[in-house]
């Protein structure tokens, strides 16, 4: 398959809506079916990473669970089949990440973690998603991406409702840069395998959260299995946090509530702005369903006011002095 090369410049930015309001003219066809694709609440793109092992034999344990669930097993950069029990071992000693972990270790001042000698990455579809085009976009999307940059191997998993692709990325490229993920890379990757999957047939879509009105953010691993295990030291902080408050009656403003709340006006007001350039254009259809889009969108809610209506209810109003005993 040949390197496709794809001009980011045209993928959406952070808070797309908001800048299609500010540009002058009518909206283009593009932006248009942008904004028909997220009013309609088509299917989101979901990529996390999902952490990355700084020893080899992290690298091997990660391997081995992946080519393990996968459907059709490990597959490599190097359209090849990875399996057998000296795969993860072969891997490691092609990517020469052995020489890379002695490398950090034979330097005179070591301080603290080694840095990551691979990334994990996670993309995943809706439950009824084809899982075959699932595995066939994130391969359109790694060709292009890290193809002779970093070395790369993924396997289709579809042990859970969602399917969804593991990805092991080589953190050091074999041209010796470091691939850094920031926010911006992540909402790259999402607008490519958004792309990707339409291409192949399928309703996908990439907005940001605060676009479409979603204020819960998605937990890091570690910490959702934490939560879910009533074990997460974060969490537990946030319940302490509530209940002294209330003990105190303390009414000081929410900063998080705060900055969401501002978020939230700025979208909205870029979302009234477009339905008038749809309309000024005639499409009062598309305009009239993003007005029921904005209206359904939940109240902002922090994480903090959440568990702070959680106890209130649980406690009663007049007991809010009084810490139920699971949450001391």
């Amino acid at each position: 398959m040949p390197k496709r090369v794809i001009d980011l410049r045209s993928q959406v930015p952070l808070l797309d809506v908001v800048s299609y309001a500010r540009g002058r003219g009518p909206l283009t066809p593009a932006q248009r079916a942008y904004v028909a694709r997220t009013v309609r609440r088509v299917p989101e793109v979901v990529v996390k990473v999902s952490g990355g092992a700084r020893t080899l034999a992290g690298v091997q344990r990660h391997m081995k669970y992946i080519e393990k669930k996968g459907e059709f097993g490990l597959e490599t950069d190097m359209n090849t089949r990875a399996s057998g029990p000296g795969f993860g071992r072969d891997l490691v000693r092609d990517w020469d990440l052995d020489v890379e972990a002695l490398n950090h270790y034979s330097k005179k001042s070591v301080r603290g973690k080694p840095p990551r000698l691979v990334h994990n990455i996670i993309f995943s579809m809706p439950a009824g998603t084809s899982p075959t085009k699932v595995l066939e976009a994130v391969r359109r999307l790694a060709l292009n991406e890290w193809a002779l940059q970093h070395r790369y191997a993924m396997a289709l998993h579809t042990d859970t409702p969602r399917p969804h692709v593991h990805v092991v990325v080589k953190a050091m490229s074999e041209q010796g840069v470091r691939l850094n993920i920031k926010k911006a890379t992540l909402r790259s990757w999402r607008a490519q395998f958004a792309a990707n999957l339409r291409e192949l047939g399928l309703a996908a879509n990439a907005t940001e959260r605060a676009v479409r009105g979603e204020t819960r953010t998605h937990k890091r691993t570690p910490i959702y299995r934490a939560a879910k295990r009533n074990e997460s030291s974060r969490l537990w902080k946030l319940k302490r946090a509530v209940l002294n408050q209330a003990a105190a009656r303390n009414d000081t403003l929410d900063v998080g509530q705060w900055l969401m709340s501002r978020t939230r006006l700025y979208v909205v007001t870029g979302w009234q702005a477009v339905a008038t350039k749809l309309r000024d254009g005639g499409d009062e259809e598309l305009a009239n369903e993003m007005d029921q889009f904005v209206t359904g969108m939940p109240a902002v809610r922090t994480e903090q006011s959440l568990i702070s209506d959680e106890f209130h209810h649980q406690v009663g109003p007049s007991r809010t002095s009084e810490a139920p005993e699971r949450w001391q």
